[in-house]
């Protein structure tokens, strides 16, 4: 063997070397865990406002079903008001029964004011937020709940 050739790395010293390199891979690891922290992990859904028409449109006792936003915007005397159509047991969309609503995945059903009746759902359907647009349209606010008997008065 001559002199300029390394000298051979021992068991113990290749041991120890990998060690301390797994030791600074973890800690590397774990600091750009904690610098990725304060940045969110999902990206906020789409907003869900919309606009459903002026309010001469619907008339005192009816109820106007817009199903590609799952909800049902109904007007009495008192004013407006929309029940979501999203089932509160796994997402499914309700349908009108002749008692009120009624989820044909697993049978759930509700009064005409979404209080449960029957079935898994662990709540009732939510009223959602009528409000008005700056043209006068009627505006759906679907990311807000509003309590149960919550009108918007015209």
């Amino acid at each position: 063997m001559s002199r300029l050739d390394p000298p051979p790395v021992s068991r113990r010293s290749f041991l120890s070397l990998a060690a301390l390199g797994s030791f600074f891979a973890a800690l590397g690891t774990a600091a750009a865990g904690v610098f990725r922290l304060p940045n969110p992990a999902v990206l906020p859904g789409p907003v869900r406002r919309f606009k459903l028409g002026p309010p001469e449109e619907f008339s005192a006792g009816t109820e106007t079903p817009f199903t590609e936003q799952n909800l049902v915007l109904f007007r009495d005397d008192d004013g407006f008001y929309a029940i979501s159509t999203t089932c509160t047991h796994l997402g499914c969309t309700v349908a009108r029964s002749k008692e009120g609503f009624a989820c044909p995945c697993h049978g759930s059903r509700f009064d005409p004011r979404g209080n449960v009746v029957g079935g898994p759902a662990p709540r009732p359907l939510p009223w959602l937020e009528v409000s008005r647009a700056a043209n006068g349209e009627l505006i759906v606010n679907a990311d807000n709940e509003v309590p149960e008997g919550t009108r918007y008065r015209v």
